[in-house]
């Protein structure tokens, strides 16, 4: 059985990593949010900088060629696409295709939610203990409001034509509950 690789992708703190815990409980994949990567880097080298974007980069995808080679059931990866970047469009088509040259299948699921209700997630304890660089609250409410005028985070209607994709709006829907029709969608 070749490993199975789930890419979660929406806005900052739209509950890509809290799905991703969920979807960890009631599956055998084991999640690899991108915050992993970026907290290891970010003591050294200011977020942004080339050469922290380098190495980021460098780590997941050593990770992500790793599980594709292994004997484990799969991995969920967590990601923040800006649908305006054809660095980021071909990043996902670099990433998939390290699973499917494989043999493996691969899964989209990208995750939209309120602003309100991103701005009410940015804070609980869930996401401030698994993500230190989002523990200055003040910094990072503003890094998830500005990024709204930089980037495009959500699709448009039929601009992924994926075979394994779903889209779930999932404002006012519990991580767990998004994570069981992720589960069955997918049959994972």
């Amino acid at each position: 059985m070749k490993p199975k690789l789930i890419i979660i992708f929406g806005p900052q703190a739209v509950g890509k990593m809290t799905v991703g815990h969920e979807l960890e409980k009631i599956t055998d994949l084991k999640l690899f949010h991108n915050h992993m990567t970026i907290d290891i880097v970010l003591p050294f080298f200011d977020y942004g900088s080339p050469v922290s974007i380098k190495l980021v980069k460098k780590l997941r995808e050593d990770v992500l060629k790793a599980v594709a080679k292994s004997e484990i059931p799969g991995i969920i990866f967590t990601f923040i696409w800006d649908f305006n970047s054809p660095k980021d469009t071909n990043y996902v088509k670099k990433i998939t295709e390290i699973f499917e040259s494989k043999g493996a299948n691969v899964y989209l699921v990208e995750l939209e939610a309120n602003l309100d209700e991103r701005l009410r997630r940015n804070i609980t304890p869930h996401r401030l203990e698994h993500k230190p660089s989002k523990r200055n609250i003040e910094k990072s409410e503003k890094d998830l409001k500005d990024s709204m005028t930089k980037f495009r985070m959500n699709s448009n209607s039929g601009e992924i034509t994926y075979k394994n994709y779903l889209k779930i709006n999932n404002s006012n829907l519990e991580a767990d509950k998004t994570a069981q029709m992720i589960k069955e969608k997918f049959d994972l």
